[in-house]
């Protein structure tokens, strides 16, 4: 059997991953081969795109959104993430074990028949959107007693719920609101789960992969009946640890000499997140400075395929904090991505580029301290497990 060795597995995920800079597919085309964009914070989407597509504008997704090709909802690992719409009339349904498993650690709801809190959240919904805070005022009412922010969860992982524009339009700090997805789409969701269609696309943007890696980036358990079931239709690897890598027959392995070039990822990307083993893209004894804590996940470098420091914004100014001293080669070609980094954020009309040891805000890294308050109507829903 085949051994990948780690520089493999990097240039071939950066190529699965679209970020070897020679991509030209169109943003819808993206965010299907990627299955969900990670969209907690409502401009990553919006720069996991810029960092795959040479031309995007947040425009473009914008668009997308308005138009219900993609839609914003809480889908893998029970955080919010967009996806085509088509996609998510299969996605949402295979996921939906995994959400109801973790809807059911509600203890702060017991006692609560989560049946009748979904049947009464649907009903409040069937006239149209609702913003999060009054659907949340609403159900209250109805069950008086209970924990808001543990009821406002279930309603989020029982029910298939999108949050339609405003929410996650680039730069919108603002309410979200709740739809029905079958409303909001017009066509009904799958009648059960694709397991092995959600394995299948998860190869092919994030493979090769093990079963571990693919229940960590999906939240799903019990898949390795569903791989095993596959098998047949799998090429089989070994990393260098000699765990088995699962991977399409026809997807293509990158030579290690393939060229990379600098990538800003914002915070969640779930090129990040996409691994149990994240050592293909983080080097060994630096996940603590990408994900220090479980629901922080950090703005990164890509340096020669590697996570090699942190960004922030703020102002017009681009903070780099680098994990290590970077050869004069890489750092300034870290500084003419960051300088087309500040163009696409339209900071202002003097733009800097500053380097330091300071790492940013922990909670919302891209977003200045006056602006967390706002932040807090579109952030993460409790319970996130980033």
């Amino acid at each position: 059997m085949r051994v990948l060795s780690r520089r493999e597995l990097n240039r071939t995920y950066l190529v699965r991953q679209l970020l070897t800079g020679q991509n030209t597919r169109t943003p819808a085309e993206v965010t299907a081969h990627l299955v969900a964009l990670q969209g907690q914070e409502s401009d990553s989407p919006h720069l996991s795109l810029r960092a795959r597509i040479t031309g995007f504008r947040p425009e473009d997704l914008g668009d997308l959104l308005h138009d219900r090709t993609v839609v914003r909802s809480a889908l893998l690992r029970g955080t919010q993430h967009l996806c085509t719409a088509e996609d998510f009339r299969w996605l949402r349904p295979t996921l939906q074990p995994s959400l109801d498993r973790f809807a059911g650690r509600g203890g702060r709801l017991t006692g609560l028949d989560q049946g009748a809190l979904v049947e009464a959240a649907g009903e409040i919904l069937a006239a149209g959107p609702v913003g999060r805070p009054e659907l949340t005022r609403r159900l209250v009412a109805r069950f008086p007693g209970v924990d808001a922010e543990w009821l406002k969860l279930v309603v989020h992982l029982r029910l298939a719920l999108l949050h339609p524009p405003p929410a996650g339009m680039w730069r919108h700090r603002g309410r979200v609101a709740c739809v029905l997805a079958e409303d909001w789409i017009g066509a009904p969701l799958a009648d059960g789960p694709s397991p092995e269609t959600l394995v299948l696309r998860y190869l092919a943007a994030f493979g090769p992969a093990s079963v571990k890696d693919i229940q960590v980036w999906s939240g799903l358990t019990r898949l390795r009946g569903v791989v095993a079931g596959l098998r047949g239709r799998l090429r089989v690897f070994r990393d260098e640890a000699g765990i088995d890598l699962y991977d399409l027959p026809d997807a293509p392995l990158a030579d290690d000499d393939v060229p990379a070039p600098v990538v800003f990822l914002p915070e969640f990307d779930n090129a990040l997140l996409g691994h149990a083993d994240r050592d293909r893209i983080i080097h060994p004894g630096d996940r603590p400075l990408v994900t220090p804590g479980w629901s922080i996940v950090r703005p990164t470098v890509l340096v020669d395929g590697f996570a090699e420091g942190t960004w922030l914004v703020d102002g017009s100014a681009l903070h780099i904090t680098p994990f290590r001293p970077l050869s004069a080669k890489d750092r300034a070609a870290v500084e003419v991505e960051g300088e087309r980094l500040l163009g696409f954020l339209n900071v202002g009309e003097k733009p800097e580029i500053h380097w330091g040891s300071e790492q940013p805000d922990v909670r919302f890294p891209n977003k200045p301290r006056r602006a967390l308050r706002a932040a807090d109507t579109e952030g993460p829903l409790p319970g996130g497990t980033e």
